[in-house]
């Protein structure tokens, strides 16, 4: 039973990504249309066509790789002179009927004609109004930011849904009132050892040692009435190697009982974590989580966008050190970044998981889809090309130098050439297409696993 729900938790994930990427590319169809540009195709995938149809101009379907999607937008790239000198010839059909193309050095430059040379196949005289490239450049940033736009969009609902009716789960607080015990240390462990699991050398916590048990309500520390966790943390740390006697209720029966806190390295606070030695008991508070609505969700997308900023950073370097686990010299990172394999895996392991409630499943299926439409529309902001980010950042330059030519009174520029940009496209795009290889081959070979402890 255990694998048919891993392959629901992995058909789940991978369809919701699946369905991601649609609505990503119909975020930019749909204005592309809106505003009379020419859509030809909207597909799901790359490679091979599995299945499509053909509704009025464009043709729908899908492909054997489904790893992403496009849609195609007719003029993308504006004619270069080989172009306007030799192949925009067209007789009176609207057939093409010249066909010389002139001769290029240099690889990139033949590789920019080449592309121009492609996107013009197809064009006829009734598509010059139609164009991408001759849209005002405010439009072609509404068309291009459309997709990264939607799956923004999608987490912030996928967040705002938990966050409102769960609560988010890296968001907690204490319970006001007097402090109830959510659980109890079995022993004193060294914070800088970063362990969970107690040793035979590890001295008993004070309160294993005084019989502190979870759920018990402490209601007095060394004679003072204890009205709040707050209150109950600062004579606990400012006791320091000193006896202590405890008071507090269990199931409404009073107890009480007698130790000696320790003197631990202890961080100031959840903000501070400056090591200091003060007085440790071994007891931590009942929680809960914090809810909100849309504006708490929008703060806490802030943060998600700060964390996101620093992992598109170092992501090469997290790459690279998910391409040595690979071949065995380093342990994975389990911060390590992973490819829809390795979400569809860590999906598989939440949903197949025993004795873990199926509201906590949903919950963390639900931010799993949400972190990934994030880092999707995030990433392709990215103002480099062949990214949704790179024809903004183009269709922003191109506002930004016609503006100041009108300003200077000189003559309009023009469109700005995306075509100049390509071989950038294809270094970033190689690079894109190295890492994903990487991460998909890392999430089968050395895959990061759900911890539930």
């Amino acid at each position: 039973m255990s694998s048919l729900y891993y392959a629901l938790g992995v058909i789940i994930f991978f369809a919701a990504i699946l369905a991601s990427i649609g609505l990503h590319e119909l975020g930019h169809m749909i204005p592309a249309k809106a505003y009379g540009g020419k859509v030809t195709q909207y597909f799901i995938g790359f490679g091979p066509t599995v299945w499509s149809t053909q509704r009025g101009e464009t043709e729908y379907g899908v492909k054997a790789i489904p790893l992403g999607g496009y849609v195609k937008i007719v003029g993308m790239l504006p004619p270069g002179a080989e172009q306007l000198a030799d192949e925009v010839t067209y007789d009176q059909d609207g057939n093409r009927v010249t066909k010389i193309r002139k001769s290029n050095t240099g690889m990139f430059t033949q590789l920019i004609s080449d592309a121009r040379a492609a996107e013009w196949e197809t064009i006829t005289p009734a598509d010059e109004g139609r164009l991408f490239y001759k849209m005002a450049w405010w439009k072609k940033v509404a068309v291009m930011a459309g997709g990264p736009s939607v799956n923004i969009a999608i987490a912030f609902f996928i967040f705002w849904g938990v966050f409102g009716l769960y609560g988010n789960p890296q968001d907690r607080v204490v319970d006001s009132g007097q402090p109830v015990i959510s659980s109890v240390s079995d022993c004193v462990i060294p914070v800088k050892e970063n362990r969970v699991t107690c040793t035979d050398d590890d001295p008993v916590s004070p309160a294993a040692a005084a019989g502190l048990e979870p759920g018990d309500v402490i209601t007095s520390f060394n004679g003072v009435a204890v009205t709040s966790w707050e209150q109950m943390r600062e004579l606990i740390r400012g006791n320091a190697d000193g006896e202590a006697h405890l008071e507090w209720e269990r199931d409404g029966v009073a107890m009480s009982g007698d130790t000696n806190t320790t003197v631990e390295l202890r961080p100031d606070s959840e903000e501070d974590q400056t090591l200091r030695e003060v007085g440790f008991l071994g007891v931590t508070p009942t929680t809960h989580l914090v809810t909100g609505g849309p504006l708490y969700t929008f703060v806490q997308m802030g943060y998600t966008a700060e964390q996101t900023v620093e992992a598109l950073v170092h992501l090469p370097q997290r790459v690279w050190g998910v391409a040595k686990a690979i071949v065995g010299v380093q342990e994975r990172d389990p911060e390590s970044p992973v490819s829809i394999v390795g979400g569809s895996r860590l999906a598989g392991e939440t949903v197949s998981l025993e004795n873990f409630p199926v509201e906590e499943k949903a919950v963390f299926l639900l931010l799993l889809i949400a972190g990934f439409n994030f880092f999707i529309g995030a990433f392709n902001f990215i103002p480099l090309l062949p990214l949704d980010g790179g024809h903004i950042a183009s269709a922003l330059w191109e506002a930004v130098r016609r503006g100041v030519a009108r300003l200077r009174g000189r003559p309009d520029p023009g469109f700005v050439d995306a075509a100049k940009l390509l071989p950038v496209a294809y270094v970033m795009a190689s690079a894109m297409l190295v890492m994903s290889l990487v991460l998909i081959v890392g999430d089968l070979v050395v895959p990061l696993h759900l911890v539930t402890s």
